[in-house]
């Protein structure tokens, strides 16, 4: 199976990036699933409806979220009706939206994706490494489903790591989002599951993590309130992570990191 995770979505720039061109990247890559982290696709702060739905329809299988889950009141009522959007599972008991969801893939294929969020330096939300743990026990790798992608929105990069090596071998992927750099450590762990501490992020990379830079620079120079920061607008470069499974194992056979447009030059995997 062929699987593309796609970093935070930032806003108009993120999100027209791959509206416009996911449907030619799935049948050059000839990807079976992908996954996007969508937390800050609307005007950089949540996630709309209409906005989820323009994503899906132009081929994102699957829009996992974060920290910014519920910035979008509309989002609250509109969740349970859209499961392929999958929130951080270790919110509280009650918090509308699922922290799971299964895909359908073709050949009878299904891949589980996890959303769970860290605790270092965020939200005091359940224990994670409990939460995931209880989602995998319902699950077995290579027999109930062919991949499981685990989508860990975390500050630290310790805690994501620690994630990788907790979970090695009983899942596909562990990749990190939230603070939308792209790290230089993709890899496959020593028990078989693909590992990347951060995807990166898709949006414009002539700014402050996706932020245009006057705002952002007054907050951080100033230390007194300002304008509220908006999403650069310049040309994005989308960043992921592209993984491929083995059907039998479900466990990774082959990773690389995923980067095109924008300011750097495409990087296409070779698969």
């Amino acid at each position: 199976m062929r699987l593309l995770f796609l970093g935070d979505i930032i806003g108009r720039s993120g999100r027209e990036a791959i509206i416009r061109n996911l449907a030619d990247w799935r049948q050059k890559l000839s990807l079976d699933l992908v996954v996007a982290n969508g937390e800050n696709a609307s005007h950089g702060y949540g996630l709309s409806p209409d906005i989820a739905k323009n994503l899906h329809n132009a081929g994102v299988d699957v829009i996992t979220l974060g920290n910014h889950a519920w910035d979008r009141r509309d989002m609250i009522g509109y969740i349970n009706q859209a499961p392929h959007i999958v929130r951080p599972a270790n919110y509280p008991a009650g918090t509308p939206g699922q922290g799971s969801h299964i895909v359908e893939i073709s050949r009878g294929r299904r891949a589980l994706v996890i959303n769970v969020m860290g605790r270092i330096f965020m939200d005091p939300l359940d224990d994670p490494f409990r939460v995931v743990s209880e989602i995998l026990s319902r699950h077995r790798l290579g027999v109930t489903v062919h991949a499981i992608l685990i989508d860990v929105h975390a500050e630290a990069t310790s805690e994501k790591m620690g994630f990788g090596a907790y979970f090695d071998g009983k899942v596909s992927v562990v990749v990190g989002t939230h603070t939308h750099v792209p790290t230089a450590d993709h890899r496959i762990l020593p028990a078989g599951t693909a590992y990347q501490t951060d995807a990166g992020m898709c949006g414009d990379y002539d700014s402050v993590i996706g932020m245009g830079k006057p705002a952002s620079l007054h907050r951080l120079v100033r230390k007194i309130p300002g304008d509220r920061p908006q999403p650069a607008e310049g040309e994005a470069t989308v960043c992921g992570l592209m993984v491929e499974t083995d059907d039998a194992t479900g466990l990774a056979r082959k990773v690389a990191p995923l980067r095109m447009g924008g300011h750097l030059a495409p990087n296409w995997p070779d698969f």
